[in-house]
């Protein structure tokens, strides 16, 4: 569950302070990284093994399905995320809880310090902050994710991790990391390391080629779905995953939606190429405890639930781009056939609307667009919902808050319904500040 917690007002200080150190909020380099880490002392090179995740879609699931195996098996795992939906401190895991604030306030205070008022985005100086905590407390791993692409992301500074991993590649950041999918799968491709596993799910054809020539070129070891691991239903129920040394039979993971089906493999078998021993009941445990909000997540308190009948339902999801749009869309069709589907969206300009909202668009009764509070960079409601109007939505139409947006539909379905409120995971922390 999501702490709805604030940052302390100390860490709020300090990170809008760090946002003021760079006049664009991203732009790909390491060497501001490798130079703030130096000044640190290098912390990253003396992290516990690392387990490096990149992709377009699946990191954040694949990931806390591994922690919570991990964490079952007993292993003390950190972790390292973003973005965060309600508070900074979600980025950072310490063994098994979210950093504590005072801590986490020391931390910002010493690397600012350390900077002194040099160049560097603010993923940057927050990755460092990660390394920093990582090596002071000791853990058998961590999880670490990067932030955008994998060449030039702050996060690839480790020179030697225990694994890297792949998840799912799609149209995205087309604006930083190229406009083909070839072009995004190598950057993503370029966190590999000689001599490591490389674990990766089925890709399309023209980013499995990427990867497969770029494992070659690198050394690394490739691992990939269909041919060194498979996850499928199990004809007992559950699901079950057959890896190069290990069979283990899975219960169905308390994360909805086939497609995280995919993920949970992929964490399976980052962890056995890993070499991490992970028994029967961690597993069990593990499958039943996984916690990531706002990924097909449903409310079940709040203003939102509160609003709704007792025959109707509301779902969050952080979904935001072509390949989330695609997920989705399999979510509707193999769970939500029963109801009519009303689609509540707030986005970001960085993000192609059509292409995510193009897959919902057949499947949903109404669309309303919302603004995403706070984000000068978000579709206004009325450019939203004509970009649903292109691709077909029924009923578009536009509110200025996500509670409107429930009364708008309200006032226009009838009987049993299901409201489903996606298209930023910054729109998503909002609706968990308050209804979590």
């Amino acid at each position: 569950m999501t702490d709805t917690a604030a940052d302390s007002p100390d860490v709020q200080a300090a990170l809008q302070r760090f946002t003021t150190l760079y006049p664009k909020l991203i732009d790909l380099s390491l060497g501001r990284m490798h130079r703030l880490l130096a000044d640190l002392g290098n912390p990253h090179l003396r992290l516990p093994p690392v387990i490096h995740v990149a992709g377009t879609n699946g990191k954040g699931s694949t990931i806390a399905a591994m922690r919570a195996v991990m964490e079952a098996a007993g292993y003390k795992v950190h972790v390292y995320t973003s973005p965060h939906l309600v508070r900074f401190a979600e980025r950072i895991r310490l063994v098994g809880a979210l950093i504590d604030e005072g801590l986490l306030a020391e931390l910002l205070r010493h690397v600012e310090d350390v900077n002194a008022g040099q160049p560097i985005t603010f993923f940057e100086v927050t990755t460092a902050v990660a390394f920093l905590a990582f090596s002071r407390i000791p853990a058998d791993a961590v999880l670490l994710e990067t932030g955008l692409g994998g060449t030039f992301d702050a996060t690839n500074v480790i020179a030697k991790p225990l694994t890297t991993v792949i998840t799912s590649i799609s149209m995205d950041h087309m604006q930083y990391l190229g406009d083909t999918l070839a072009k995004i799968a190598q950057e993503k491709a370029n966190i590999m390391k000689p001599g490591v596993p490389c674990v990766t799910v089925a890709q399309a054809p023209e980013a499995m080629d990427v990867l497969t020539a770029t494992a070659a070129r690198v050394g690394a070891v490739l691992k990939m779905q269909g041919r060194d691991w498979r996850i499928m239903d199990d004809p007992q129920g559950g699901l079950s995953f057959t890896g190069e040394s290990h069979q283990w039979k899975l219960p169905e993971p308390n994360l909805p939606g086939r497609h995280q089906h995919q993920n949970v493999g992929l964490g399976l078998a980052a962890l056995e190429q890993s070499g991490f021993a992970i028994p029967a009941f961690a597993l069990r445990s593990g499958m039943r405890g996984i916690d990531w909000p706002a990924r097909t997540q449903k409310l079940k308190n709040g203003p939102i639930v509160t609003a709704l009948s007792w025959a109707c339902e509301a779902w969050l999801d952080g979904g935001h781009n072509e390949g989330g749009g695609r997920v989705l869309a399999e979510m509707i069709d193999a769970y939500w056939t029963d109801q009519p589907l009303h689609v509540i969206a707030g986005m970001l300009t960085t993000k192609a609307a059509e292409d995510f909202l193009v897959h919902l668009a057949p499947r949903a009764a109404s669309f309303t667009a919302v603004p995403v509070s706070g984000h000068a960079a978000a579709y206004t409601p009325t450019d939203l919902a004509a970009a649903a109007a292109r691709v077909d939505f029924a009923q578009p139409g536009t509110a200025e808050t996500v509670q409107a947006a429930v009364e708008r539909i309200k006032s226009i379905a009838s009987g049993r319904f299901r409201v489903l409120i996606c298209g930023s995971l910054y729109l998503a922390g909002e609706v968990l500040k308050e209804n979590n």
